[in-house]
């Protein structure tokens, strides 16, 4: 609302210099025409409803497209200069920009990274390379006990709750994925209007505040729950144990925040900080939670169900395991979250030094469900700075079937990564609950962004598959990924990473592997010794 004073006000003050330029003499003018200037082309930022920014931001907004027109220096220091170190570098975001847009994504010069840096990793081609040809391939989530199994695409919208982002934001990642044929994960924050008006397929996250299906004092509500997944829109839940931002942390949504349309989204008062706990209450082991998961499946009609967790100690994943073998049940897939993804804001300590990488967490539990025998029927999805079809094919060589995007989705519908997710001031109207702020986002403009973003990232990863000379993501596999280790030495992941055989923990579990199979309880979660020294004592130094 203050930015209409001051244009209209800008107007105005032309006006009325103007007029006396017309009535006192030409020198008035040299006021007057500079006023009617900026006001008109604020009133034109106001009323356009293509760039965000420029609705925000009137007449200022317009220095950071200028900025773009004399990249990539003058762009770095205007755009990036204030972002404290961008998680995502400023070519992979150029790309998601233009094929949001729809633009061409080609990048003159050649490669602008260092292909002799430890770490830089690559795909191998073929001679017989051919044209991608053919439909994209889908994945079925649902084991056994599932009865409503659900196809899902290989690139999908990741965990975003309605409170994190604004509605606008919401509307149009679900419009685009209804317009692409793709899954739209929820987020903990329950499913809001927002999520239902267009019709997208939806992964519904259940967190440990069970948002949407809770009861007064926080438990998880049966009824409210069965009721809305057997929602025609609904086609899988997800049970969220830890999440890549802040693993072992429940979220905080603060009481400032908690309008009445988040209230009655969550079913929570309004007006009071929300706190989601660290663990879930209902389940205090491994074999508990896999009778969970079961249980949600039963409610929700026969609906596949999963679980996501950022993986931390190995013997707590391996005692699911244990614990769905045993039991003959548990989720239908699992989603690997890296710790090094998340969208919103989390402690420091948490997102730099707590949890597994997602490269590590992903291979350690492709093995884990291979060495008890579950790879099979269990699919295994991942989330954590995916945005770019090489990612998909990385991700698929290492173990995964299906991929998630946050922030490359976020991308899509105009995050500038200014990096304030957490303030509410979020200047595209992204991240806030900002009503004055969140208009500035159009729904139909940006739905169409994510559906393009979406479709040619899917098809640049069916090209690389083809220019590899397969013929089917099904061929991929760790041999024909390649890692640089140091200036003289590239392997691949083949070699790189030990991989298990089906059965394998069964009959003989490898060495490296032998502390955390024996430790996995699945009646007990509570383990800590895993990999502790012989001889260690915390006593003998005063901290026990």
């Amino acid at each position: 609302m203050i930015r209409w004073f001051v244009i209209v006000g800008l107007v105005v003050g032309g006006a009325v210099l103007a007029t006396l330029a017309l009535l006192h003499g030409w020198a008035w003018w040299l006021l007057a025409a500079p006023l009617l200037v900026v006001g008109l082309v604020g009133v034109s930022d106001l009323l356009q409803r293509r760039h965000s920014i420029l609705r925000n931001y009137p007449v200022l907004g317009h220095f950071r497209f200028a900025a773009e027109l004399i990249r990539p220096e003058i762009q770095q220091y205007f755009v990036e200069s204030n972002t404290d170190g961008a998680p995502f570098d400023r070519e992979t975001r150029d790309l998601v920009y233009a094929r949001a847009k729809g633009d061409e994504d080609a990048e003159p010069f050649g490669t602008e990274r260092d292909v002799n840096a430890v770490g830089y990793e690559f795909v191998t081609h073929s001679l017989s390379a051919r044209q991608a040809a053919g439909d994209l391939p889908s994945v079925r989530l649902g084991g056994p006990r599932c009865t409503r199994p659900y196809d899902i695409a290989l690139l999908n919208v990741s965990a975003m709750s309605f409170g994190s982002l604004s509605g606008n934001a919401i509307e149009a990642l679900n419009a685009g994925a209804a317009l692409g044929g793709f899954a739209h994960d929820t987020g903990e924050g329950a499913i809001s209007p927002y999520h239902l008006k267009h019709g997208g397929d939806l992964i519904w996250e259940l967190g440990s505040g069970y948002f949407g299906c809770r009861t007064p004092e926080g438990r998880f509500d049966a009824e409210a729950f069965a009721r809305k997944a057997r929602g025609e829109s609904v086609k899988a839940i997800s049970v969220k144990l830890s999440q890549g931002a802040k693993p072992g942390l429940g979220g905080v949504l603060p009481g400032a925040k908690v309008n009445a349309e988040i209230a009655a989204t969550r079913h929570v008062p309004e007006g009071h900080t929300v706190v989601s706990p660290p663990a879930h209450p209902e389940f205090g082991s491994a074999r508990e939670l896999v009778h969970f998961v079961e249980r949600l499946r039963d409610l929700s009609g026969g609906k596949p169900v999963g679980i996501k967790l950022c993986v931390g100690s190995r013997h707590e994943f391996l005692a699911i395991c244990k614990a769905m073998d045993e039991e003959d049940a548990g989720p239908d897939f699992v989603i690997v979250d890296g710790s090094e993804g998340g969208t919103g804001a989390g402690p420091v300590e948490f997102e730099d030094h707590v949890g597994t990488p997602l490269t590590e967490g992903l291979i350690f539990v492709h093995n884990a469900l291979t060495g008890v025998g579950l790879r099979d029927r269990v699919k295994i999805g991942v989330s954590g700075k995916v945005a770019t079809g090489i990612d998909v094919v990385k991700r698929i060589c290492q173990g995964a079937d299906f991929t998630l995007a946050a922030r490359a989705m976020m991308f899509a519908v105009g995050c500038i990564q200014a990096q304030a997710c957490h303030t509410n001031r979020c200047p595209v109207g992204v991240a806030t609950q900002d009503p004055w702020r969140a208009r500035a986002l159009r729904v139909d403009d940006k739905a169409l962004r994510v559906r393009n973003f979406q479709a040619a990232t899917v098809a640049s990863a069916h090209q690389i598959v083809a220019s590899m000379g397969l013929s089917s993501f099904d061929e991929l596999h760790p041999g024909l990924l390649n890692r640089r280790l140091d200036h003289h030495v590239t392997t691949s992941y083949a070699e790189l990473y030990d991989w298990l055989e089906r059965g394998q923990l069964h009959v003989a579990a490898p060495e490296a592997w032998r502390a955390d199979w024996a430790l996995a309880d699945p009646d007990d979660f509570g383990a800590r010794v895993s990999n502790r020294p012989p001889g260690f004592r915390p006593q003998a130094a005063g901290l026990g």
